[in-house]
């Protein structure tokens, strides 16, 4: 006899529950990360957050001025370079620099971004409209992590649309991992982009297992589904201008993982075309703001490394800085300039190295060729792109360009060994969540506190300084925000290890009597 599960509506409410929980935590996490640095410390985060302002006060798009694009600013955002003094040089704490605001600064920005789409700093511009100076910046980091928590919320609840999910915990364990949350709580697009990224990629994996007639019907329903897909990929059409490529090579990727017969029944479904229709929308406006407002053109100048030269020159350059973007994406913080110890990076490369390597081993033929695809779009889609772009942008990538990319891999991974491909080792679930919750959770615990290292007394001086001499001080003090981040994520990664004992127990008991020895030497 095999038990269907427990009854709709405590499935519903178990759903909600995850959704709120996982919001919870992800918002404060994002919002601790969004404290722990100062003003602009970011990537680009000056160009992103005066661009903010500039819309949120009337301009939606900056002005030429002799060759350059100009965003102005109005009272109490006067902006001086000298508020970012120790951008690229880690030895230089955040003592140095001068408030945003400051009487000395200029009315005005040159920003290379004033010509991107203005959705997502409309979005998070708003608080600047009766705040100033840093509090204004730290609000609109404050929006933007809540509004990244909301989609990397939708990608958990997501995640756990079915009843079998012994690996999915694991697999969402990296949404919480430093880099995404760091950039959830930066004025930058990229944190939007990675987190609808996210939800879309496991979003639209459980929308199309619900259109095999011969798979396992998510228990969440189709026209949530729907909502999450569309908005997912809408958000990440209009958070920056390759943002249409993007969903496309998401969307094509899913779907030929998930085969032909659910692919053909959804675009058989009359209801179907709603939410493709507000996709295709989206799409279609953030195509036509880029080539009115030339996003694109706008990223870089000749003087870039590699502007003028060709699509081999490119390509071949993103090839062989690979394993670097690869690093970045695991945790370079700040202006590229905060890089931790070789050894602390060891624990995320062993989280995922563990994931990946098992699903790619365990799962068998179909399972092999699914991850393989990911593995291979994410690492040729960077050079496909640069190699494309180099002769106008120079070389521009970075690692944080692809996190949307990398994360699909931990993801599918997990949906693979959840399914029936890799039954073969579902009784290694709880064990082997165990330990790569841990070592996130431990890893993204030291990042933050090297990072704020690298702020409150520079690189060059030991963790012991921040105690005795503590030259600069986020907001509620750098202790408190240590303290509340260590418990925070200790909590997620304890609730993670829980949904995998969790998620181990109710498929054994919707298919009593068969031990995992048996179940494993049947699927072998």
């Amino acid at each position: 006899m095999i038990v269907t599960g427990k009854p709709a509506p405590i499935r519903r409410r178990v759903a909600v529950s995850r959704f709120v929980i996982s919001f919870a935590l992800f918002a404060i996490l994002s919002v601790l990360w969004a404290l722990a640095s100062p003003v602009f410390s970011s990537p680009d985060e000056n160009a992103h957050g005066t661009r903010a302002i500039s819309v949120a006060h009337g301009q939606l798009m900056g002005r030429e001025d002799k060759g350059q694009l100009i965003v102005d600013l109005p009272h109490g955002y006067e902006y001086s370079d000298s508020i970012i003094c120790f951008a690229r040089d880690d030895r230089v704490n955040a003592s140095c620099g001068v408030e945003l605001g400051d009487a000395g600064g200029q009315r005005f920005f040159n920003n290379w971004v004033g010509s991107y789409n203005p959705a997502y700093y409309a979005t998070v511009g708003w608080p600047t409209l009766f705040l100033e100076g840093s509090a204004g910046v730290y609000a609109m980091r404050i929006i933007s992590a809540l509004i990244a928590a909301v989609f990397l919320a939708w990608a958990f609840q997501a995640a756990f649309a079915s009843r079998r999910t012994r690996w999915m915990p694991a697999a969402v364990a990296f949404l919480a991992s430093p880099m995404v949350l760091y950039m959830a709580g930066s004025v930058t697009p990229q944190g939007l982009e990675i987190a609808s990224g996210a939800a879309l990629w496991i979003g639209l994996m459980r929308l199309l297992q619900g259109f095999d007639p011969s798979g396992e019907k998510p228990s969440l329903s189709r026209a949530y589904l729907w909502t999450i897909v569309a908005i997912s990929a809408a958000a990440l059409c209009v958070a920056r201008a390759t943002g249409p490529l993007w969903v496309v090579v998401i969307v094509g990727t899913c779907l030929v993982i998930s085969g032909w017969r659910p692919t053909r029944a959804l675009f058989r479904t009359p209801r179907s075309y709603i939410p493709i229709a507000v996709i295709a929308a989206a799409g279609l406006f953030s195509v036509i703001w880029t080539l009115v407002g030339g996003s694109l053109s706008g990223q870089a100048g000749s003087e870039s490394p590699g502007a003028g030269r060709d699509f081999i020159y490119g390509a071949w350059m993103t090839i062989r800085n690979t394993p670097r973007y690869v690093e970045e994406a695991a945790g370079v913080f700040g202006w590229l300039d905060t890089v931790l110890p070789s050894f602390v990076y060891i624990a995320f490369f062993a989280a995922f190295v563990v994931l990946v390597v098992l699903a790619l081993l365990a799962t068998r033929r179909r399972g092999l060729l699914s991850l393989g695809l990911v593995i291979v779009v994410a690492a040729i889609v960077p050079v496909l792109v640069q190699g494309y772009s180099v002769r106008q942008t120079g070389l521009i990538w970075q690692g944080r360009y692809g996190l949307f990319l990398y994360l699909g891999i931990p993801l599918v991974a997990g949906l693979l060994l959840s399914s029936r491909l890799g039954d073969r080792v579902a009784f290694l679930s709880v064990r082997y969540t165990a330990v790569i919750a841990s070592l996130l959770g431990a890893y993204g615990i030291v990042a933050f506190l090297l990072v704020l290292r690298r702020y409150v007394v520079g690189d060059n001086d030991h963790v012991n300084k921040m105690l005795s001499s503590p030259e600069w001080q986020p907001p509620l003090g750098w202790i408190a925000l240590v303290v509340m981040f260590a418990l925070v994520m200790t909590a997620f990664t304890a609730w993670i290890i829980r949904l995998a004992v969790v998620s181990g127990r109710s498929e054994q008991i919707e298919e009593p009597g068969i031990r995992p020895a048996e179940r494993s030497a049947s699927a072998a």
